[in-house]
């Protein structure tokens, strides 16, 4: 096994883009990371940790990291690549780790196992791919770009959004993502309206093929009319239709009426992750 670290995410798409791409929809948020370090590298508060595992001269395992945020992990095809990643991430200090069940929970064995601070399970996340949108059920209404003056209307539903995922909601990071959004360097944030503001969705992470939704949030009074449907279907076609061969999205496993919508708009279940939360050193 041999771990070779890179600095500029050119390189590292150089080595580990091949195998990256094999499973797009698998790897569809590390290669939005990596879009996002090529685009608005001020993003990141440090800098960013990019590995590839090869075993002779075939990648078997990546990992990506960007500050302040969590490792994400790839599929892995040798899970003998686990112990060069944790005791070359020990310097690193990290929030948290996502990657698919298995090979997440053998991570972190190995990481504690190397010294590293105790992780807990946080959450179950499930990795959707979207082909063909089947239209939703017709609902009032249009979709539009959010502009600068929905900004406080933007920055309140993305804090009720982090604070429904995720169970806290940073007020620094939260202004700094209304920003990214609104600015729309690489990505782009749309609102329904139905003589309102009544869902928000973006769209950003492009990949090779594809492109990532989300966030994605209606606020509770306007739950259940279909409009977070009608919204995430117009967007996923309007990508589709600009050549993209693929949409991906996320969700929390927990939420069963989130995974049901997309799933009868056209989205199919690919992997299931999840997060585990490390404790501060």
């Amino acid at each position: 096994m041999g771990l070779q670290r890179f600095t500029e995410v050119g390189d590292f798409l150089a080595v580990a883009g091949e195998f990256l791409v094999a499973r797009e929809a698998e790897h569809n948020l590390i290669f939005g990371i990596c879009s996002n370090l090529r685009d608005t590298p001020e993003t990141f508060s440090g800098a960013p940790y990019l590995a590839a595992v090869t075993f002779g001269d075939r990648v078997v395992a990546a990992a990506v990291q960007t500050p302040p945020f969590r490792l994400v992990l790839s599929e892995i095809d040798d899970l003998a690549a686990l112990p060069a990643l944790a005791a070359d991430l020990l310097d690193r200090d990290l929030p948290a780790v996502l990657g698919p069940v298995e090979i997440v929970r053998a991570f972190v064995e190995e990481w504690m196992a190397h010294g590293g601070p105790a992780a807990h399970l946080q959450e179950s996340e499930r990795i959707y791919r979207l082909t063909a949108v089947r239209p939703p059920r017709p609902v009032p209404g249009r979709r539009r770009v959010a502009a600068p003056g929905d900004r406080e209307l933007v920055a309140a539903w993305l804090e009720a959004f982090m604070r429904e995922a995720f169970g806290d909601a940073d007020p620094g990071e939260v202004a700094a993502m209304t920003d990214r959004w609104l600015v729309g360097s690489g990505r782009t944030l749309y609102l329904w309206e139905d003589g309102e503001a009544v869902s928000l969705a973006g769209v950003g992470g492009p990949t090779p093929n594809g492109i990532r939704i989300g966030p994605v949030y209606t606020p509770p009074a306007a739950r259940g009319r279909g409009y977070a449907s009608a919204l995430v279907a117009a967007v996923s076609q309007a990508e589709l239709d600009a050549g993209r061969r693929f949409c991906f999205l996320f969700t929390d496993q927990a939420n069963s009426t989130s995974n049901h919508i997309y799933q009868t708009i056209g989205y199919e279940p690919v992997r299931d992750l999840d997060v585990y939360r490390f404790d501060r050193r």
